[in-house]
Parts: structure tokens; sequence; C-alpha cells
């Protein structure tokens, strides 16, 4: 049961809401305006690495000559540096040396491997913040990776590339307040934020808002293709979709209706709206998009090394 104890949209403290309102300000170019971190390392230089940079650079919080980015891929750090200006290397110690946060974006089944550059007693971090992103890893094994008690567990999405992600975290109950309001004004720089309590949320949140952007591409893919289908441009189809995903999740959001009634509203007896609808019914809809959320959670469960025994029709329950 999603109750406000157990999860919340997490605000800031007063110094961190100055300190965005000062980033706020900046509307373009790239200059920064505060040094959030005094050193900021992420390792793996993927689609998210991306996403942060941009975010980063655009909203003002955090200066690029202090970011350092580990990757195996050498084609991939020049990029990001020509593109940001960020220190690169392909050397893990090096890139995490003294950094007061270190993101972790490897792929789950890489983290063994890069553990063993955090083994104390030489682990390069020193008592700095952990924040990883990283799919279905628990804060027991990255507490067991990173040799630390100050850790943070997330899961944004895609949509941080253009700054409308929304990142569902946890932190261990040993960081410090200072570190979580300094990781809040990070992950609202790329979109919006949510706090939870308890850690099985962040599994839901995969299955949900982690996965979601694909759902919502395949439902655009498809209803581009049809609309192809039946005449129109392939241009003027992608704008029609777009634009048609783009002002319903507006208006929704705007109105703060059950969805239901939103979509009641739209559906006149008897006329197109019914009819098309009657043939998503028809074919199973809300159960196809039900059963891809609950793969999608069992399969964080098992990246996670949990029971992913669960969900409708399974013998055991999700808790």
């Amino acid at each position: 049961m999603w109750t406000s104890a157990c999860l919340r949209r997490a605000p800031l403290s007063r110094q961190s809401l100055t300190l965005a309102r000062w980033a706020s300000t900046v509307t373009g170019g790239n200059a920064p305006v505060v040094n959030t971190f005094s050193k900021l390392a992420i390792v793996g230089g993927g689609q998210m690495c991306e996403a942060i940079l941009g975010a980063l650079q655009v909203k003002g919080v955090q200066e690029m000559s202090t970011v350092s980015v580990c990757d195996i891929h050498e084609k991939r750090l020049a990029y990001l540096r020509d593109k940001f200006g960020v220190q690169v290397s392909s050397d893990v110690s090096e890139t995490v040396k003294d950094a007061e946060l270190t993101i972790i974006s490897v792929k789950p089944q890489n983290l063994e491997a890069l553990s063993t550059h955090f083994e104390p007693p030489s682990s390069p971090c020193g008592g700095g913040l952990f924040l990883s992103i990283v799919a279905g890893v628990p804060l027991a094994d990255l507490r067991r990776y990173f040799h630390s008690n100050h850790i943070i567990r997330s899961m944004p999405n895609t949509p941080a590339m253009v700054l409308e992600g929304i990142t569902v975290w946890i932190a261990t109950k040993e960081t410090p307040t200072e570190m979580k309001d300094k990781a809040k004004l990070l992950l609202n720089s790329f979109g919006d934020q949510i706090e939870v309590f308890e850690e099985h949320y962040i599994d839901m949140a995969t299955a949900v808002s982690g996965s979601g952007p694909a759902y919502v591409f395949l439902t655009m893919e498809a209803m581009i293709d049809a609309a192809v289908h039946l005449g129109f441009q392939r241009d003027v189809a992608t704008k029609l979709v777009i634009s048609t995903i783009k002002g319903t999740a507006s208006y929704a959001e705007q109105t703060h209706e059950h969805s239901s009634k939103l979509r009641n509203n739209v559906t006149s007896p008897g006329g197109t709206t019914a009819s098309a609808l009657y043939e998503f019914e028809r074919g199973g809809y809300r159960t196809v998009v039900a059963d891809a959320i609950w793969a999608a959670y069992r399969r964080t469960l098992e990246l996670g090394g949990k029971n992913s025994n669960v969900g409708p029709g399974r013998s055991s329950s999700a808790h």
C-alpha cells in the first residue's frame, strides 16, 4: 500500500532550495552557478550518464571540469569529453578518487568486477556518497560491493534526456541529511523525484516508470503505423501521435482528474472513440499492459536475487 509514511516527493532543505532557485535562473548557455559536489564521478558512460551531464550543465548545478566519467569505450569517452568538457578515463580508481559523489551507471552483471576497485582499506572514494542507478540491485548488495554505508539506490528513466525524467530513490539510514539534500538537487536537475522509505518500491518503480518509456514508445509506434495505413504521410502521422500523447499527459496532470473520468469525457455513446475502446477491451488491452508490468517487476526481482514468483496466478505474494 502506498502511504505518506513510505514515500513522498522529497522536499529540499532550506539551503538546497536556495541553491535550486539560484540554479534555475540559468536558462541558456552552459555556465554553472555553483558546485554542488567538490568532485562528481560517474562510472558508466551510457545514455543516463549523458542525460545527467546535460541536466547538470543546463541547470548550472555542477562545474563540468569537476566531473569525471569512466567507461571502457574510448570513443564514447571522447564524445562525452568533447560535448560536456568533463574529465574522462578508462581507469575506475582514477575516476572516483576523492569523489564526493560517485554515480554507478553500469549493467548489473558488471558490478562484481567493478567492486574490486573499491576493496578496503585502499578504496579511493573515502567517505563519499554512492548513487546507484543499476536495475534490481538492492542496498544490501551495494553496501557489500562498495564497502560504504552512504548509499542511495535510485531508478530514473530516459525522459531525463530532455529534463522530464522521474526518479524514485531510497537512501540508507546512515546517509547524512546533507548528502541526501545534495542528491535531491542533482535528481531534480533532470526532472522530478520521489523518495521512498521501503526498498521494494524501487523494484516496482523499475517496472512502471523505469521501463515505462518503452511501453509508451511501442504504443506510439503502433498508432503511427496505423495512421500511415489509413493514408497519412509518416511525418504527419508521427506529429499527430506525439502531440496527442504529450497533450494528453499534460491535460491529465493539470486537471488532477481520474484517468477513467477523462476517458469517459471523450467517449460519446455509439461514437468513434467508443468503437475503438471496444476493440481495445476485446483484445485484452488492460490485461496485456498489466501482465507486461508484472513481467518487468519479476525480472527486476530476479536481477536482485529475490523470489520472482509473484503476481496474479503465482503461488506467493509480492511481500
